[in-house]
């Protein structure tokens, strides 16, 4: 994700957040100036190399958490409020580039939620993993979701009960 997050427009965000919190002048000049230095000096090391990457942050710098948690709050910020209701999103969570929607899925399918959300900004790409079985792995949970009965009928777009499961990805071949 880091190596995504657009630079220049993070930096009008920056700006815009300063400017409305009526930060100092000066501390907005400090600020700034270490933003710069930050995203200019964007350099790693690789097989013994000394790399630079021209766009986005650097993977692994403590800054890029940061810098990119700003620009992801403007965008949720923007966008969220209107997507949510088009698509009927009835819960949202996003921990750094994760990303989990409960949503109806007889008023709207992923593929229509996913090309929105593709459509948010250009240097964004979202991809989507759906359900299996009832089950989902978020993070290192699996969610098992268990469908409200009313009347003795499934109400398929209500998740009545979450059950959780520790999630253990895998990280060699067997």
């Amino acid at each position: 994700m880091y190596t995504n997050i657009p630079i220049i427009d993070t930096r009008d965000i920056l700006i815009n957040t300063l400017e409305e919190n009526n930060t100092d002048p000066k501390q907005k000049q400090e600020l700034m100036k270490w933003f710069d230095t930050i995203t200019n000096q964007n350099y790693f090391a690789h097989n013994g190399t000394i790399q630079i990457q021209k766009e986005g942050l650097a993977m692994g710098a403590p800054s890029s958490g940061l810098i990119s948690e700003q620009f992801l709050q403007q965008i949720e910020h923007i966008h969220l409020a209107h997507l949510s209701t088009k698509h009927k999103i009835i819960e949202y969570f996003r921990y750094v580039d994760d990303i989990l929607l409960i949503f109806y899925s007889n008023h709207t399918d992923i593929q229509a939620i996913l090309t929105d959300f593709n459509a948010i900004h250009p240097s964004l790409k979202f991809m989507a993993e759906t359900e299996t079985d009832n089950t989902i792995n978020y993070l290192d949970v699996t969610i098992h979701r268990t469908p409200k009965l009313e009347n003795g009928h499934i109400q398929e777009a209500y998740f009545h009960r979450h059950v959780r499961t520790i999630h253990v990805k895998p990280t060699h071949p067997t």
